[in-house]
């Protein structure tokens, strides 16, 4: 990212942006890849060739064929179509959680990366306490306490990434409020949230973008996770671990009942991954997210 005179960033135009990324094209793949399921979770349920919740016991374990190009599940519900319309939930489930750890995680990162001091350690121990519980175990705690559904996974998806997103911009404030345009504007005598938000801020999005794309792909991960255990977004709620945990009894008789979820799972997940490094390679030139 450029740098104006003040050592502020300046956004990249969209000409540089694409230059940029014709020289890495599994970056290129990653983008493709993220924005056909964006794609898809908006129009998915307008294109779905059958109702996500329709059953025909007749047509039960149907392997893939022209009728229907995924195959039945054990209910006779269209695989494609359940899988387009289920896109919109992991996408909207992850996505809001990884936003809400990132506005979280940021106000906690700048305040406390700047204020220093006893404010600083008690925040950054909270941190630790949360970071040393293993997030999957921490989110099945939760949810067993507030019962599963939409929204808790959403509350709890964002509580657990918060402290990874802190971390994140605190070191990165420790670093720039040292620097000489940060010590410029002190002795303007300007205030510490014109600092914080017109001089620091601007510096810190690179990072929090590389961070924000990370956390949404363990995120994916996460709510599939949840949702293979019977945690996550529940029935009628076409999910995709969902699917995948149900589809656990069939799969020696209807091996195309776990394949699609899962590979749907594994390819959007691999799809963010890329683009992650990617914004990592273009936004950060020394090729590190965090310290």
């Amino acid at each position: 990212m450029a740098k104006d005179n003040r050592g502020n960033s300046k956004p990249s135009s969209p000409f540089s942006f694409l230059k940029k990324l014709r020289r890495y094209p599994a970056t290129a793949i990653g983008f493709i890849i993220v924005f056909l399921f964006i794609l898809i979770a908006i129009i998915g349920p307008s294109i779905a060739p059958y109702p996500y919740t329709e059953q025909k016991l007749s047509e039960r374990l149907a392997p893939p064929s022209e009728e229907h190009i995924f195959g039945t599940d054990q209910y006779g519900r269209d695989i494609f179509s359940r899988i387009l319309v289920g896109s919109r939930d992991v996408l909207l489930v992850a996505g809001s959680g990884t936003a809400m750890a990132v506005m979280l995680g940021l106000l906690l990162g700048l305040f406390s990366g700047y204020r220093g001091g006893l404010l600083d350690e008690i925040v950054m121990r909270l941190m630790d306490v949360i970071l040393s519980i293993p997030p999957l175990l921490l989110a099945m705690v939760i949810l067993f306490s507030l019962g599963p559904s939409r929204l808790n996974v959403i509350i709890v998806v964002g509580f657990l990434y918060i402290p990874m997103v802190a971390r994140v911009v605190r070191s990165v404030v420790l670093d720039l409020k040292t620097r000489q345009f940060v010590e410029a504007a002190r002795m303007r005598g300007e205030k510490s949230g014109y600092i914080l938000f017109r001089e620091i801020f601007p510096n810190v999005l690179p990072h929090l973008a590389v961070e924000a794309s990370m956390r949404f792909s363990y995120a994916i991960f996460l709510v599939a996770s949840l949702g293979f255990l019977g945690l996550g977004v529940q029935p009628p709620s076409p999910d995709w671990g969902l699917m995948v945990g149900e589809a656990r009894t069939w799969f020696h008789q209807a091996r195309w009942i776990l394949l699609f979820p899962a590979g749907a799972i594994a390819l959007l997940v691999v799809g963010v991954g890329f683009m992650s490094d990617g914004l990592r390679r273009m936004l950060l030139p020394g090729g590190v997210s965090d310290v």
